[in-house]
């Protein structure tokens, strides 16, 4: 019996991120089903957004203007609320994913989230943490495009982040590790350990340039890896 493909919208803040990682997204949002509603907001008219114009047609994203009404006032933040709003009381859209990296939609993630929606969030990591940690994911596309293909169309090898960035990861994983159920001698379902980081941040492995979660804990000096008969694997906390 096939699974029905669950219907996704990605809704994309044109004047708040780059038309390059549209790829890597899409790739992204096919976790959670099918991307069939594809909007780019934002005033097309301005040459910074130029980009855009064979980037909507190569993947099916439709434009939506939105003129300079007023100095200081952003209609394409009004626009993709609104559109968002629509979608979530037709009742028809089972995801969104929003690239952007403006607060601004912090409220909007958090509403549709209430409803119990899957909100996957896209932008820089300059991004204000309020957004990131609001999203059931969020991703920074600079990691999506340097993972997915080199100029020669190679996969790159996994890196590490900075000291700060790995020192907060061990900080999550060792919290997760420490509320999942573990057995006599020290080790947990790795699965388990992903799903509880996942509910107490925004976190992904992609963020830190690993592909899975057992590649990334697997860099980690504090934590050995284990596959057992069952063919799952369990993570310990060596020290």
């Amino acid at each position: 019996m096939s699974t029905e493909l669950k219907n996704i919208a990605l809704l994309i803040d044109a004047d708040n991120t780059t038309p390059q990682g549209i790829d890597p997204v899409l790739t992204v949002m096919a976790e959670l089903g099918q991307v069939n509603i594809r909007r780019a907001y934002g005033n097309f008219a301005k040459d910074n957004l130029a980009r855009w114009d064979k980037i909507t047609n190569k993947f099916g994203i439709r434009p939506q203007q939105q003129f300079d009404v007023s100095k200081g006032k952003n209609a394409t933040d009004m626009a993709m609320t609104i559109d968002a709003i629509d979608l979530l009381y037709q009742g028809k859209v089972d995801g969104f994913g929003i690239m952007t990296s403006d607060s601004d939609f912090t409220p909007l993630v958090t509403r549709l989230r209430q409803d119990g929606i899957l909100v996957y969030g896209f932008g820089e990591k300059k991004t204000p943490p309020a957004f990131q940690a609001v999203c059931t994911r969020f991703l920074y596309i600079d990691e999506l495009i340097a993972t997915t293909t080199d100029d020669n169309g190679k996969k790159p090898k996994s890196k590490r982040g900075s000291n700060a960035e790995m020192v907060d990861l061990n900080d999550l994983v060792l919290a997760a590790y420490r509320e999942a159920k573990r057995d006599d001698a020290g080790f947990a379902k790795l699965q388990q350990v992903g799903q509880i980081a996942g509910n107490r941040s925004s976190f992904d492995v992609r963020n830190y340039g690993f592909k899975s979660l057992s590649e990334l804990i697997g860099s980690l000096d504090n934590f050995k890896l284990e596959r057992r008969d069952d063919n799952q694997v369990y993570v310990k906390r060596l020290h």
